[in-house]
């Protein structure tokens, strides 16, 4: 259970995919600027990745064993374009206000490279069936706490009033760097909190 629990928050917070390795920043920057819309862009992220394991694992599975390991990247972003492409008609029908609010970044799930990335990252890291979903379900919520950690930073500078050559871009990118190092804080704790 320690194991599971290592990998959970490692890649909750160590690992974090926007804030570290810098996977899935179009969203990001995107999407945060509304509380809600973070949240509705986190969830579904979320659900994307955890979906994105459960079904490409076995998929590689099936590639190794037929000697296809080559066609992994094709494989998988036709499983997370397949899945994007249900959650979007889920969320228009029974959603249409956040539908709306994620406007042309949800489609854009499809090509966020942090669902993607830990599809491959728990191939590569040799994960198990479970140990990969326990990854998918980590990733999937540290990114939705980096869009919500985000969208309260990006309140609060919006409402500081910072200088007219800082507004826009330049201080969200400035936010978005503070935020990532106050990340790195927690590089070596998930490691001595489970003894692993």
């Amino acid at each position: 259970m320690a194991a599971y629990a290592s990998i959970l928050f490692s890649m909750i917070l160590v690992n974090n995919f926007v804030l570290v390795k810098f996977l899935g920043i179009c969203p990001f920057l995107g999407v945060s600027k509304k509380f809600d819309s973070a949240v509705g862009m986190g969830c579904a992220v979320t659900l994307v990745m955890v979906l994105a394991i459960a079904v490409t694992w076995p998929i590689m599975q099936l590639l190794v064993a037929w000697n296809l390991e080559y066609l992994q990247t094709i494989a998988f972003i036709l499983v997370i374009a397949t899945l994007v492409q249900l959650l979007e008609m889920a969320i228009k029908k029974f959603l249409p206000p956040l539908h709306a609010s994620l406007g042309v970044y949800l489609p854009l799930i499809t090509t966020n490279c942090a669902v993607l990335g830990v599809a491959i990252l728990t191939i590569d890291e040799g994960y198990t069936y479970p140990e990969a979903l326990v990854a998918g379900l980590g990733a999937g919520l540290g990114f939705l706490l980096a869009m919500v950690l985000f969208s309260g930073v990006r309140r609060r500078v919006e409402e500081a009033e910072p200088p007219e050559v800082f507004r826009g871009m330049p201080i969200t990118l400035i936010s978005a760097a503070i935020v990532a190092m106050s990340f790195m804080g927690f590089a070596g704790v998930v490691d001595h909190l489970f003894g692993m």
